[in-house]
């Protein structure tokens, strides 16, 4: 799949999913130097949060935006100068490949098209509420602690889409991150630039990677979110 972002087309127009990390692809020119298995980890790809997007798309008949390259050949979700943009390491493991790449033609070949889509997207539908869809492992393998919280709500300034959400989760007896396991203050990139910037609510989900690994998994937080989402929709619009 040469295309920056796999679209699913939807009726309820007034919602927007994205998912920076949904895919551990990796084109066949570029050599990472990595083992294979390491794609399928937490480091390649934010696991469940594609079928969850998928999910939820389906459920609401909403559209959704679904990156298609793995995160260790470039980081959607961070600013073109970001150090991270395209890691040299992640969780201990040495990306090598990375270490000669050509920074702007990787940007050029995957970042801007991506972001381009996004701002093209948000610009002809003009959703209410944008929801980016991911997920975090409960520990990390190097200096990592464990994280309790089963779904964590990131946001930076604008918290209109954010504290609801975290009362949502919390109502249910979810336990629910405020800002964690990152803060939004920090990373925050796709929706600073796509949402906030342009004045529409949003907030980024993550939910816990080893809740949505099978289908039951998925199953269960698509009911979470998709409740969440309507709930969304209506408040905001009240």
């Amino acid at each position: 799949m040469n295309a920056p972002a796999e679209i699913i087309e939807g009726k309820q127009r007034d919602i927007l999913f994205l998912c920076d990390h949904a895919s551990n692809r990796v084109p066949p020119d570029i050599d990472l130097g990595v083992a294979p298995e390491l794609f399928d980890l937490h480091i390649g790809v934010d696991i469940g949060a594609g079928p969850l997007t998928r999910s939820l798309a389906e459920r609401l008949d909403a559209p959704a935006i679904l990156a298609t390259v793995s995160r260790l050949v470039i980081d959607l979700h961070r600013e073109p100068d970001h150090v991270g943009l395209i890691p040299h390491r992640s969780d201990g493991h040495a990306i090598p490949g990375n270490d000669p790449v050509d920074r702007e033609a990787r940007i050029a070949r995957f970042h801007a098209p991506y972001h381009r889509l996004l701002a093209s997207r948000i610009r002809a539908q003009r959703p209410r509420l944008i929801l980016s869809i991911h997920s975090f492992t409960p520990c990390l393998e190097h200096g990592g602690t464990d994280r309790p919280w089963h779904v964590g709500v990131l946001y930076n300034r604008d918290a209109r889409a954010a504290a609801p959400a975290i009362d949502y989760f919390r109502a249910r007896g979810i336990e629910t991150g405020d800002n964690e396991p990152y803060s939004g203050r920090l990373l925050n990139a796709t929706l600073n630039r796509h949402a906030e910037a342009n004045g529409i609510p949003s907030a980024a989900i993550e939910v816990r990677n080893d809740l949505i690994r099978d289908t039951a998994g998925v199953a269960r937080w698509t009911d979470i979110l998709a409740g969440l989402a309507e709930f969304l929709r209506n408040s905001l619009a009240s």
